[in-house]
């Protein structure tokens, strides 16, 4: 609990963080609704889902989630900092546990009042753009409200991802390099090569293809993954790039 108080405490009291965090919510936002102001539906059937319009933003807030998580461990190795903080907390593992615990709960509450807002301002234009039950499209229902609940944990399942992969460079640009390597490296691969297997298999194995599917509420059976596979596969790197993080730490000098 001191160990988990005293990382609340650095986050909380660097200037980084509250700028981050805004960064996020306002990326977030502005991007989700500019996407649903120009979408429209008014065909039968308009084939567009109102949850990925609706989340769009989270597609560029993911990155600056990943930046703030990086820099909450990348920081502190640039300045030397680690060496006082492994000090005060001689457990290696705890030190990152603490870390881990006080970033994603900002990053879940920052997550959640961004995902929050974009859904209330679908909710507030959407139906004028003709997504309407009538076109198949039931807004703030159980099924549609599912999507942004799998984004909160996709951006916090991100966050964790990060400050395992900062943990194991040690170094802030180089972390910040690898992890958004990582988040938009296999979209990129994938849209180039011509093999649709090949192109199915990026898609599934990528943290930011297959977690972005939680973003879908219709389509879910052309998807290369459900919803929650798609969460389980960014949950399995998260658990990946943390586990080597915290090898890392216990077998490196600070």
């Amino acid at each position: 609990m001191n160990a988990l108080y005293a990382e609340w405490t650095k986050l909380r009291t660097l200037p980084a963080t509250i700028w981050l965090l805004a960064g996020t919510a306002a990326t977030t936002v502005a991007l989700s609704t500019l996407t649903i102001a120009t979408a429209s539906c008014h065909a039968a059937a308009c084939g567009q889902d109102p949850g990925r319009i609706t989340l769009t933003g989270t597609d560029i807030g993911q990155a600056v989630i990943a930046v703030l998580a990086v820099l909450a461990i990348g920081d502190e190795y640039g300045t030397g900092m680690i060496r006082s903080s492994l000090a005060a907390v001689p457990g290696r593992l705890s030190l990152l546990a603490a870390k881990l615990a006080a970033m994603t709960g900002l990053v879940l509450a920052a997550s959640a009042v961004a995902v929050g807002a974009s859904v209330i301002i679908g909710l507030l234009i959407l139906p004028g753009h003709g997504f309407t039950p009538a076109h198949g499209f039931e807004l703030g229902s159980a099924g549609e409200l599912a999507g942004p609940f799998r984004m909160v944990v996709y951006l916090t399942l991100i966050a964790a991802l990060s400050l395992g992969v900062a943990t194991v460079v040690r170094d802030s640009a180089a972390a910040i390099g690898v992890v958004l390597g990582l988040l938009y490296l296999f979209p990129v691969a994938a849209g180039m090569v011509r093999d649709h297997a090949l192109q199915r298999l990026l898609e599934q194995i990528g943290p930011m293809s297959a977690g972005l599917d939680a973003q879908a509420t219709s389509g879910l059976r052309s998807l290369p993954l459900t919803p929650w596979q798609g969460l389980g596969v960014v949950a399995a790197w998260a658990a990946a790039a943390l586990l080597l993080g915290g090898l890392a730490l216990r077998v490196r000098d600070a």
